[in-house]
């Protein structure tokens, strides 16, 4: 009988240092990384010519261009005039030198409403990264 309760007293010590583990962080502690800036979208003579992902440019898919993101980056783009929003993969590149944050694909700017005006104020928000 003494060791039952022995071993019941040390079983119950473990499940009560169990209850001391490192704790997972608050996810909604972590901020998304975003950016304001202006976006165009592509002239439809790129459409068939590779970017810098080895890809082949496609007007009618949601893809973009930035200047340091990584490639197969997942970003969602919110026009700040009319507030639509689209999500696209970065594929390509943006010159070093250019004053645009992100340029889209044509299909892209027509979800987000801009294509008669040509560059809209945008908000660029990072969702996923592939690893």
């Amino acid at each position: 009988m003494k060791i039952s309760l022995f071993i019941l007293f040390l079983s119950l010590q473990g499940f009560a240092q169990d209850t001391n583990l490192v704790k997972a962080p608050i996810i909604d502690s972590i901020k998304p990384v975003s950016q304001i800036g202006i976006a165009s979208f592509y002239a439809k003579k790129f459409n068939g010519r590779k970017t810098s992902s080895g890809e082949i440019f496609n007007n009618e898919k949601l893809t973009a261009a930035h200047k340091t993101l990584k490639l197969g980056t997942y970003v969602k783009v919110r026009n700040l005039k009319n507030d639509s929003t689209v999500i696209v993969k970065i594929n390509d590149r943006l010159p070093k030198q250019s004053k645009r944050s992100i340029d889209l694909s044509r299909n892209a700017a027509i979800q987000l409403n801009f294509i008669s005006a040509g560059l809209t104020k945008v908000e660029i928000t990072v969702l996923d990264s592939l690893k």
